[in-house]
């Protein structure tokens, strides 16, 4: 059967509906073919910012993905797109792979039916909102955004248009993750009783700036190679600086970001809540301390040490990694600077990219009966994402479990940015303070509004 890109989203999204809960099966999907493999049901794909972690994240969908095809990159930085064309045309040995400097000639292709949203953090969600709204699935790179109210515009914008969502929290499709949370959400441990999350922090990235520690804050000139007031977009307009735009920078300056407390977090917080089983809730009171850089460029939390209280009275201690260390030194052999742990009533398992810990061994020869409950198995994550794209069923990493995760990000950092214990309700999505939950959202600049 051919149809054209448009009328195959409507018969997709139409059968989600009438399958009510079924598994649907795989759809042929006709979109143009291009280079050395050429089957007529392949997806195809564009990546929208492709620095080194955009590049990195198309590289995974290139290899070993034949149902796949690249045809589109985006980039403000004119080297950067060039050198992701590059990459690609190498790939399928063509020269077919088309570099933008704009993200809405991308959308504006009927061909492409999905879109890798691997930009810097301030724009994630606004061009996951365009993508959603010209008809494309969306892969998005972890923080959602600097502000909450920006993500759920995203959450209603994706469920008004039953968009395919992947959150690139990657450790959700890892075999050890996996087994972990199941452990715990079938009691292996016992009641658990309370959670330590960590990851890395702003130190990890000190040594990349020009200016030791907090990056310069001294105006340069724009090079020509960058597009900075696009790169900018809905963020305030400030005078440009190599530390601003580099990587580490874009991680780092509150203008575009919450910090690795968001942009690192993410990952352990999300196994947290996983193995917790709120990928719908979250903590209801965060209180601790920190820091903020007291010179420089960067302006995010550099370091923290927050308790996350949920309704049932578990505590989750969230902690960056220069204070983790001794704490988690404490108790495991192997010293990681990012994982969950979870303490039970009959002991505790650690997780973290690594592998599994455990406070008793003979946890790690535990086999699930049969009818304990089972995770989410994903092969891959770029996999399963494009799997997905096919059956219309929901992904391993979901928008919800994306946006309650970041919750959690927002409102530890501002715990410790305000000095503020904050009560929150996360049924209705508030904060106890007025002042509290005004921060959540931020202004957007023309014209790059929602």
């Amino acid at each position: 059967m051919h149809t054209t890109n448009a009328s195959r989203r409507e018969f997709l999204r139409g059968s989600v509906a009438a399958a009510a809960g079924a598994i649907a099966l795989p759809t042929v999907i006709p979109s143009r073919a291009l280079g050395r493999r050429a089957p007529s049901n392949r997806i195809v794909l564009a990546s929208l910012g492709v620095g080194s972690r955009g590049t990195g994240v198309l590289n995974g969908f290139l290899r070993n993905r034949d149902d796949a095809q690249a045809v589109a990159v985006c980039d403000p930085f004119r080297s950067k797109r060039e050198r992701a064309k590059a990459m690609v045309d190498q790939f399928y040995g063509n020269a077919d792979c088309a570099a933008y400097e704009h993200y809405e000639d991308v959308l504006a292709r009927a061909d492409i039916d999905a879109v890798l949203v691997t930009s810097c953090d301030h724009w994630h969600v606004h061009l996951a909102i365009a993508a959603i709204r010209a008809g494309k699935d969306v892969y998005v790179e972890k923080p959602l955004s600097p502000s909450l109210g920006w993500s759920w515009e995203l959450r209603r914008v994706a469920e008004q248009h039953h968009a395919i969502f992947q959150y690139g929290t990657q450790q959700r499709s890892s075999t050890a993750f996996r087994r972990a949370c199941e452990l715990v959400r079938n009691g292996y441990v016992g009641e658990v009783e309370r959670v330590e999350a960590w990851c890395p922090d702003a130190a990890a990235d000190w040594n990349d700036f020009s200016v030791e520690r907090y990056g310069s804050v001294e105006p340069e000139p724009v090079p020509e190679d960058l597009n900075y007031e696009l790169w900018t977009g809905p963020a305030p307009l400030r005078p440009y600086s190599a530390d601003r735009v580099r990587r580490e920078g874009s991680f780092h300056v509150y203008d575009t970001s919450l910090g690795f407390i968001a942009g690192w977090g993410a990952h352990p917080l999300d196994i947290a809540q996983w193995g917790l089983d709120m990928d719908h809730s979250g903590p209801v009171r965060y209180a601790g301390t920190g820091a903020l850089p007291d010179r420089g460029l960067l302006s995010t939390v550099e370091e923290w040490d927050v308790r996350c209280t949920y309704a049932n009275g578990v505590e989750m201690r969230f902690l960056s990694a220069r204070l983790a260390e001794p704490v988690v030194k404490g108790y495991r052999a192997r010293w990681s600077d990012h994982g969950t742990t979870f303490f039970g009533t009959e002991g505790w398992l650690s997780v973290d990219r690594g592998g599994i810990e455990y406070g008793d061994q003979t946890l790690a020869d535990v086999q699930l009966r049969p009818d304990d409950t089972r995770l989410y198995a994903s092969p891959a994550h770029d996999r399963n994402f494009l799997d997905c794209v096919r059956s219309r069923q929901p992904t391993v990493s979901p928008l919800e479990a994306a946006i309650r995760s970041d919750t959690i990000s927002h409102l530890a950092q501002l715990a410790v940015r305000t000095g503020r214990v904050v009560e929150w309700d996360p049924a209705k999505e508030t904060a106890a303070d007025p002042f509290i939950h005004s921060m959540l959202d931020r202004p957007q600049r023309a014209p790059y509004r929602i």
